[in-house]
């Protein structure tokens, strides 16, 4: 009984001490929060939901009732000015639209990416997801090595090299489209150049026939679409891995996670086989990751993680970004039919009846990248993009304490009357060649030494696309359709562009 008496005694004690070191712990993160907001409640924003959570409320209900998060970020730009804070617990981020301080940081190498975004995206649900990739290495040095050797697979001479590929790919998309004007069916049009856009880039990275067209059951558009809902509610609402109500959607982000990476390590194998049988290999992404990777083993680093994470990168942002501007570009067309035909007249003179569009007409369709730019204007790829702010310094006359992240929205900016006029309407001589060029205030592919290293190859393939798909059917959207913005990371159109579709009156397909 005296044992018994002893160890009941001791387990009083022990957990009096630790409630009550849970509770100086709390106390002692509750004064450290107060500390963060004395250093910069100086700086306007919206009011807290909470003392701890900061917006995060905010954030949920937002993501909760389907709406664009950056339509509030909007709100409170116009609210509280050109830059204002959001709290999320002891950190805080800054949302920056003045042009001038655009330029200073994007433009200049010594900003680097902000580790606390980039380390939510490094794993996703507990597995490595973009790891330490092109997009998402935080070290300038790291970063750089990676790019320097996959610029050749971007230079100019090599994509000239890949309008076969993309005529290919889209004149599959044309058969396919063929069928659905004789039989009068409805196309979802975000669908169907989703799946050409992901043929491209298997194709021309990877030297992969998907035919994503022809196999509708293939699991790579679902394993991609739920990677970018994974990250996009990862990064908004960290609780979304602990609710129970949701271990079911985390277990099947973590399959989508696991299939990406385990078909990125096949896919690389093969090539290095390849590669060590002295067998002729493309100089494609997947070779130049395969260099990447032993330059940094040459280094000391890791690099089979490596290779799968670039991998990953470049097969979810190698067809998500094309894919969603080409679906907005159909949409605005359908909703302004004078656009849609001096767009389509354009093509007819620089194409006539040639089924393949070539390089050099690409620099023809002057009107046609104008709807292009128009589009990325009101529905970035690249929403926003963040930079770590290392020392002290004054932005918009507010003193900015070191130890905190930039926002940047191409999103906010080019919807903004102070830089655009009447910004909501889809206006393509904004971009017509005498027109003046926006002030640091149009930035879909981001800016400076970390802007996309994709963005030529995404446009020539939208113009390839787009340009053929125009060449030869007439279209209307289906009426009753919504217009809205699906947020999944990226942005998509809601309805998926439900379009009827017929063959062009003179076409001689």
């Amino acid at each position: 009984m005296a044992l018994y008496q002893i160890v009941a005694e001791w387990t009083t004690y022990l957990t009096f001490y630790l409630l009550c070191a849970v509770f100086i712990a709390f106390v002692g993160y509750c004064l450290y929060v107060w500390h963060i907001h004395q250093k910069y409640d100086h700086i306007p924003g919206p009011p807290r939901d909470n003392f701890l959570l900061g917006h995060i409320p905010t954030f949920r209900r937002e993501m909760n009732s389907d709406r664009v998060i950056h339509d509030r970020f909007l709100e409170w730009t116009e609210k509280y000015g050109p830059v204002y804070r959001i709290n999320t617990f002891h950190t805080v981020s800054l949302v920056v639209s003045c042009p001038e301080a655009t330029k200073e940081i994007l433009m200049s190498p010594k900003y680097s990416k902000d580790p606390l975004a980039y380390k939510r995206i490094f794993h996703l649900f507990g597995l490595r997801f973009l790891g330490n990739g092109l997009v998402t290495a935080v070290d300038h040095d790291t970063w750089y090595k990676q790019r320097r050797i996959m610029d050749p697979a971007f230079s100019s001479s090599y994509l000239r090299g890949l309008m076969d590929t993309f005529n290919e790919r889209a004149e599959c998309l044309m058969q396919h489209l063929e069928v659905i004007a004789e039989e009068r069916t409805i196309a979802n049009m975000h669908r169907m150049v989703n799946c050409v856009t992901l043929d491209v880039i298997c194709k021309v990275a990877f030297g992969v026939d998907l035919d994503l067209l022809k196999h509708p059951d293939s699991p790579f558009p679902n394993a991609i679409d739920l990677c970018l809902q994974g990250m996009i509610q990862d990064i908004r609402d960290p609780f979304f891995r602990h609710s129970p109500w949701n271990r079911k959607k985390v277990r099947e982000i973590q399959e989508a996670v696991k299939l990406l990476r385990t078909t990125g390590a096949k896919w690389i194998n093969q090539r290095r086989k390849a590669v060590e049988n002295a067998e002729d290999v493309p100089k494609d992404i997947l070779t130049k990751i395969l260099k990447t990777a032993e330059e940094l083993k040459a280094d000391g680093e890791e690099n089979h993680e490596v290779m799968l994470d670039n991998f990953v990168t470049f097969f979810i942002a190698g067809q998500e970004t094309t894919a969603s501007q080409l679906s907005f570009a159909i949409m605005e067309l359908g909703r302004h039919p004078e656009i849609l035909k001096r767009t389509k007249e354009e093509v007819d003179e620089v194409l006539g009846t040639r089924r393949d569009v070539l390089y050099e007409d690409l620099g023809k369709l002057t009107y046609l990248t104008q709807v292009l730019k128009e589009t990325l204007r009101l529905y970035p790829p690249a929403v926003g993009t963040s930079r770590w702010i290392h020392e002290d310094t004054v932005i918009s006359g507010f003193k900015i304490p070191a130890g905190c992240s930039i926002l940047f929205s191409s999103y906010i900016t080019s919807r903004m009357e102070k830089f655009f006029k009447d910004p909501l309407k889809f206006d393509p001589e904004r971009f017509h060649p005498d027109a003046s060029k926006p002030y640091f205030s149009y930035y879909p592919f981001s800016l400076g030494p970390r802007s996309c290293l994709g963005q030529t190859f995404s446009q020539m393939e939208a113009k390839v696309v787009l340009t053929k798909f125009l060449q030869r059917f007439d279209f209307s959207l289906v009426p009753g359709q919504s217009f809205d913005i699906k947020d999944t990371g990226s942005l998509r159109p809601r309805s998926g562009v439900l379009c009827t579709i017929k063959h062009c009156a003179k076409s001689t397909f």
